[in-house]
């Protein structure tokens, strides 16, 4: 599986204030990568792609308030809105041994120990101490898999896949 020249680490939520900053919310609350990063692919629901220049992030609980270059009014940011915020990946710094971007993860198959194919990781949720892999697409329906050792033994980006053992629920 080739990898990505992007990340996809958020998006738009909403315009804030007068002045042209966003309110953009990350997959993962406690990514920095919007801290670390110079530039963006915003990636709007209609209308082309472009590339974005942060002028500057400010963190909030919620949420990361951007001002992109050359946006300096409320009703040029209102056009961002539901947009997909994108990392180059060449401006990020690998992640170490054993670890993952958490963008890589979807699109992966999922399978069991066993080898029975489960679905595809559609997207990753975080509610708590790790975030969840949402498997979608497979014989057992929608599966919440924790991404920690104990419910995924194996990610394999080469080969597109993730070996899982899924929760076992109470009825």
């Amino acid at each position: 599986m080739s990898r990505r020249a992007y990340l996809e680490v958020g998006f738009v939520a909403r315009a804030h204030g007068l002045k042209g900053e966003v309110g953009v919310r990350t997959f993962d609350p406690a990514s920095d990568t919007l801290l670390e990063v110079k530039r963006v692919l915003v990636r709007p629901r209609s209308g082309p792609e472009r590339v974005l220049v942060l002028e500057s992030v400010r963190p909030t609980p919620k949420e990361l308030l951007v001002l992109f270059e050359g946006f300096a009014r409320r009703e040029e940011s209102e056009a961002l809105v539901g947009a997909a915020v994108l990392a180059f990946r060449e401006d990020l710094e690998a992640p170490a041994e054993g670890q993952f971007f958490q963008g890589d993860l979807v699109g992966l198959t999922a399978r069991s120990e066993q080898g029975e194919e489960l679905g595809r990781v559609e997207e990753l949720w975080s509610s708590g101490e790790v975030p969840n892999l949402v498997i979608r697409g497979g014989p057992r329906g929608e599966l919440l898999v924790p991404f920690a050792d104990e419910f995924v033994p194996e990610v394999d980006l080469e080969r597109g896949l993730v070996v899982v053992r899924p929760p076992e629920y109470a009825e």
